[in-house]
Order: structure tokens, then C-alpha cells, then sequence
């Protein structure tokens, strides 16, 4: 018996539930399937939001040849043999076919390769299906043959128009007396995928054995033990979590800070990754407003080696907050940074004579080191001298942020520099 996700597949635009922004009346994409003028497409959005769905309606409405491949289990050859019976169809019919691959994400770049003559010459119409961020994941020189769109996760009114369909439509289930008391449950654990809900509704069913099936979320619950948390670590979720996660301890929100941590700890993320972005964080973004941080930080890094899951999360989570109520500055990251574009712009500025080194008599005969002040002999601990090439004096890199312990700083080096650098 087929699954009630494919029971429930629509054939027509008009059955489609969701995606209105791109095939709604006068929307983008369904102005070019009603005009015949489709263009190779990329379908990009998370599992379960009608990307194969759609692909499919595509060739029905517009009655072309479909070709049906998944980068999984396909290679080259397998492409090649397709555009082969595309261009010998095309000999006989004018509607040149529909190539549909569903996770084109996963294909090498040379397989990717294997597509660009016919997509160019328009042997086919590419259709690919993805979940990662095409940007990423195609190829250049295929991604501009193509046009992208973005399908989004389905809403909680899309969700439960498709549990009344089932209940009006579906062979099977709807000669049942199933009664849709509540459906918080449902919902929420379907987090915007159909495929999931109607999965998950199919098994709550089945799981009930009383003539009458009334839903709630306790039967949802007790029948599906646990609510799984959707988390790809390989895939762009992996990344807009972790965006997040930096965001909120940027942002001083120790609160979301930790709710994206639990995310990823939940999602099986691996401690050491979670550490190490934290290292990077307590430099770039908290930097000499509180030098602490990084060492915390770097005490998480080491700890979670030690620790490994489930004890880590507690020492993510105390460093995690310490972050994000720490002090910020990024003025270490901001130095760097302009000073490897000023190195790129100045070639290779020379070094001063003065602070080379001179470990040989011919250097010193060549005036390496000549004239340096050794800092430790003056009061202080300070003498003025030039250390940067000529054509830099008095430039800026380091500029103190306005933070307590950086306001010190600044206060320390326009009293050493007396004017040279403008703070």
C-alpha cells in the first residue's frame, strides 16, 4: 500500500496547497507554466514543501517527456543516456522534455558539467530540486542557466488544509470515523513539512484501534514518543543555526543565545564545533573590552575534549552566557583586517633600517639597526620611534572601542604617542 503522502500527491496547480508567491493566480512561476515559456529552474526549500510535487504537476500541465533522475543513485552516465533520448524525442516532437533531478545538491561538479551543453541548447528544461543553498551547492556556469526559486516551509493553515483533504479525499482513511479534536501536536512536530504530518497523521491512525479516532495531542504524543528536532549538521540549517547562535551572543541575548545552543546540543551538533566558534566569537567580537573571554573561551574549547556530550553542554552554556554579557569590541578584528588590505594595496613596503635585525657584521655595516631604542631603557618602559614603513606613518589600524577597559587603553597611547596616532 502507498504511504499517505503519495496517496495524497497532487496532480494539478489547483490542488497544490502552498508556495502562493510562485503559483498563485499572476504569480511568477505559474505565468510561466499557463505561457508554455518555462525556463530551467532550480525548486530550493527544506524537505517536504512540494519541490518533487510541483516538478511533476510542471510536466503534466504543460503534457512534455519527463525524465526522472536522483542524484543519489545517478552519475553521468545516467545523464548522458537521458539527454541522448531527449535530443533523438526531439527529432519527432518540438516539446523538448522536462529533466527533473531531485537533490541536485549532491552532484560532483563534473556530473553538474555533464548538464550545461543541454541545458544552454535547450535539449531539456532542467528542473532540480534542493535543499541547500544553490549558491553553494551548483556550479556557476549552471546556476546562470537557471532560475532559482524559493519555496518556504509550509504554514499551519497549509498544514491542516491537507488534514481536511485527507479526511474528505483519501481512499482509505476517509471511510474512517477520525474526529481532528486537536492538532497543536501534529503541527508542531511537522514543522512545516508535509510529507512528515502526513506521515506522522497516518501513523497515529493506524496505531488506534478503537472504531472512533479522535486526535489529540496527548494520542499524537503517546503514539510518536518524541518530537524530533530538525537539524541537518550537513546541510544549510547546520549553518542558519549556527548564524543565530553568533548573532544572539553578538547581540548581548544570553537568552537566545541559549535557546539556539539547545538547538544544536538537541540536534547532536558536535561539542568541539560548537567550542570553536565560541574561541573565534571571544576574539572577534569581545576582543580587549574583556581579554577574559577568550580565555573562557579557550577553557570551554579544552573542557569539551575532556567532557564530550551530554556533561559539555553545561560548560557551552556557561561560557555561552558569559559571552554574551561580556563587554563588546571588535576593534582587534576591524585592525586586521584593514591592515591586510592596506598590505595588499602597499606591496612590499620596505622595513626600517633601524628595527632589523642585524645578526651579522655585514648588516650592521649596512646600518641594520642603527639607531633603535631599546624600550626597556627609558621611563616607562617607553621611547617614540618610527616602527611602520615610511609611506604608513601615523596610520591607523587599532582604534580603541567604547568600552571601560579600551577607554584605559586609549587613554595610555594618546599619553605615549602624544599626537602621532590621532585617537
Amino acid at each position: 500500500m502507498e504511504p499517505l503522502a503519495e496517496r495524497m500527491r497532487p496532480a494539478t496547480l489547483d490542488e497544490y496547497i502552498g508556495q502562493e508567491h510562485l503559483v498563485g493566480d499572476g504569480a511568477v512561476l505559474r505565468n510561466a507554466i499557463d505561457n508554455g515559456n518555462l525556463p530551467s529552474i532550480i525548486l530550493w526549500g527544506p524537505p517536504g514543501v512540494g519541490k518533487t510535487t510541483l516538478a511533476r504537476i510542471i510536466a503534466n500541465h504543460l503534457k512534455r517527456p519527463f525524465y526522472n533522475l536522483s542524484a543519489i543513485n545517478s552519475g553521468v552516465k545516467d545523464v548522458r543516456e537521458v539527454i541522448d533520448r531527449a535530443q533523438k524525442s526531439g527529432l519527432f516532437d518540438a516539446k523538448n522534455p522536462l529533466m527533473f533531478i531531485d537533490e541536485i545538491h549532491r552532484f560532483s561538479k563534473s556530473q553538474q558539467d555533464s548538464l550545461l551543453g543541454a541545458v544552454e541548447k535547450g535539449t531539456v528544461t532542467l528542473i532540480g530540486a534542493t535543499t541547500e543553498n544553490p549558491s553553494f551547492e551548483v556550479i556557476s556556469p549552471l546556476l546562470s542557466r537557471c532560475q532559482v526559486y524559493l519555496l518556504k516551509p509550509l504554514t499551519d493553515e497549509h498544514l491542516q488544509t491537507m488534514l481536511q483533504s485527507v479526511l474528505e479525499k483519501d481512499p482509505l482513511l476517509s471511510s474512517k470515523n477520525i474526529v481532528l479534536q486537536q492538532t497543536s501536536a501534529l503541527l508542531q512536530m511537522a514543522g512545516g513539512d508535509a510529507r512528515r504530518l502526513l506521515n506522522h497523521f497516518e501513523l497515529v491512525v493506524q496505531n488506534t484501534k478503537t472504531k472512533e479516532v479522535i486526535i489529540t495531542d496527548e494520542l499524537v504524543l503517546t503514539c510518536l514518543q518524541q518530537n524530533p528536532v530538525r537539524y541537518d549538521k550537513d546541510g544549510e540549517q547546520h549553518y542558519d543555526i549556527i548564524s543565530a547562535f553568533i548573532k544572539s551572543l553578538r547581540g548581548s541575548d544570553p537568552n537566545a543565545a541559549v535557546y539556539w545552543l539547545a538547538r544544536m546540543v538537541e540536534g547532536g551538533e558536535k561539542p568541539e564545533f560548537i567550542a570553536r566558534r565560541l574561541l573565534i566569537l571571544a576574539s572577534e567580537d569581545i576582543g580587549n573590552a574583556n581579554p577574559t573571554a577568550l580565555v573562557v573561551a579557550n577553557s570551554c574549547f579544552q573542557a569539551v575534549h575532556v567532557l564530550g556530550w551530554p556533561e559539555a553542554r553545561i560548560v557551552l552554556s556557561q561560557c555561552a552566557i558569559y559571552l554574551a554579557t561580556s563587554p563588546k569590541s571588535n576593534a582587534s578584528y576591524v585592525a586586521i583586517k584593514q591592515a591586510q588590505e592596506t598590505v595588499k594595496k602597499t606591496g612590499n613596503a620596505e622595513v626600517p633600517l633601524w628595527i632589523r635585525n642585524a645578526p651579522t657584521e655585514m648588516m650592521k655595516q649596512f646600518d641594520y639597526g642603527k639607531g633603535y631604542k631599546y624600550s626597556h631603557d627609558f621611563d616607562g618602559n617607553f621611547i617614540q620611534q618610527e616602527y611602520l614603513p615610511d609611506q604608513l606613518k601615523g596610520t591607523l589600524f587599532y582604534i580603541p572601542g567604547n568600552n571601560p577597559r579600551e577607554k584605559e587603553i586609549k587613554t595610555r597611547l594618546s599619553n605615549w604617542w602624544k599626537g602621532k596616532y590621532k585617537y
